[in-house]
């Protein structure tokens, strides 16, 4: 993997996870919230998905 796409890699997987925190504190998470316990589909994804895309950033700039 180059180190360009590790860093775009590292980027938008941290994007994703302020995003993520940002939709679980959101009006329609905590509707969401309230009813079932736990924040939206959306928020939950977009957390997950940036976490794993950071770990492969790194990942990928470590290896060299």
């Amino acid at each position: 993997m180059s180190r360009a796409v590790s860093l775009v890699l590292l980027a938008g997987g941290i994007v994703l996870i302020v995003l993520g925190v940002m939709a679980s504190t959101s009006f329609s998470s905590d509707i969401s919230r309230f009813f079932t316990g736990s924040p939206t589909d959306k928020a939950i994804w977009m957390f997950l998905g940036g976490l794993v895309a950071s770990v492969f950033g790194v990942v990928g700039l470590l290896r060299g």
